[in-house]
């Protein structure tokens, strides 16, 4: 995998002295990092593209860094001067930049209000790494050219992926490193640490579990901390930019074999008022699929701290009802 841009630019902020913004058409501001030198970005080219969009108190508002894919898509014609297809005919393949597209100049040409999350912004601000741009050939037609397309980036898919699938050993590896933990290992591969065992009681498959529990990505962001992708800890899930108002928080029921493995044999570990915390691999969480809107990619493993605070035993011939954990 090559080099993520977040390590890039981190390498690069002392040099923003030089690196001065220019200004362009319509309110654009934008910065070039890393200057290729190959033929720049047309209408009609199909662009594989990193980003990171952040608003301007550089909040993270999304990122493709996040389950390890870039984007994919064709370049449009421009609807204004400055908008985004307008800016990315700056760069070319190989290059990394940030340009802030402002928002008024987009409310006023889209005929749409600025969305309520950039109520108090100006920009929208994009970090980029142009990864690759596909042209078309000299006098190709275009079913030929979007075929060639479509196998390029196929292949190019499947090896992201196994590349992913074959980091994810490394991943778990460093989190443990990364936090001094000394983790025992199941048979299974789900490496934990025991902070309390709470009582010999031991949940059996239809029982209901009141707990809490706080979930995360074992691969630090922008800003040198572990994604919270779910959470019953409302102070956890504030502070964590993921509060869900008129979600109920703090101890969450949940029916015991009816999560992800890893999360199942987690709960098993621990009785009343035990504490673990737990490195789920993927095979026993979301494998090769993810839930890539919550922020977990493909072959992801997850960092789990759970806390049983109750057992409810099940009623014989009692439906279950299933919560389950995202």
């Amino acid at each position: 995998m090559k080099k993520s841009l977040v390590i890039l630019l981190a390498a690069t902020l002392g040099l923003a002295a030089c690196n001065t913004e220019k200004k362009g058409p319509g309110g654009l501001l934008y910065k070039i990092h890393q200057n290729e030198g190959k033929d720049k970005i047309k209408e009609g080219d199909i662009v594989k593209m990193h980003f990171i969009q952040t608003n301007d108190k550089d909040s993270v508002l999304s990122s493709t860094y996040d389950n390890g894919f870039a984007q994919v898509f064709p370049v449009q014609k421009k609807t204004y001067s400055g908008d985004i297809n307008d800016v990315l005919t700056l760069f070319g393949e190989g290059d990394s930049a940030t340009f802030k597209v402002n928002l008024d100049t987009m409310a006023f040409y889209s005929k749409q209000p600025k969305p309520e999350q950039f109520k108090n912004d100006k920009y929208i601000t994009f970090t980029v790494k142009i990864e690759k741009v596909f042209k078309k050939n000299a006098g190709e037609a275009d079913s030929t050219f979007n075929k060639r397309a479509g196998e390029f980036f196929q292949a190019d898919y499947k090896k992201t992926l196994e590349d992913i699938k074959k980091a994810e050993d490394s991943k778990i590896k460093t989190y443990i490193e990364e936090n001094s933990l000394k983790t025992q290992t199941t048979a299974s591969g789900l490496n934990y640490v025991l902070t309390a065992k709470g009582t010999a009681e031991r949940a059996v498959l239809g029982d209901t579990l009141e707990i809490n529990y706080t979930g995360k990505v074992t691969k630090k962001g922008k800003d040198g901390k572990y994604k919270v992708f779910d959470t019953s800890d409302e102070k956890v899930a504030k502070e964590a930019k993921t509060f869900q108002p008129g979600r109920p928080y703090g101890p969450t029921k949940m029916v015991y074999g009816q999560t992800v493995p890893g999360f199942t044999e987690s709960l098993g570990l621990i009785g009343v008022g035990g504490k673990i915390s737990v490195i789920i691999p993927s095979k026993l969480a979301y494998g090769e699929q993810g839930v890539p809107q919550i922020g977990v990619g493909p072959y992801c493993p997850l960092a789990f701290d759970i806390e049983i605070t109750k057992i409810i035993k099940a009623k014989a011939g009692a439906p279950v009802a299933v919560t389950p954990i995202k």
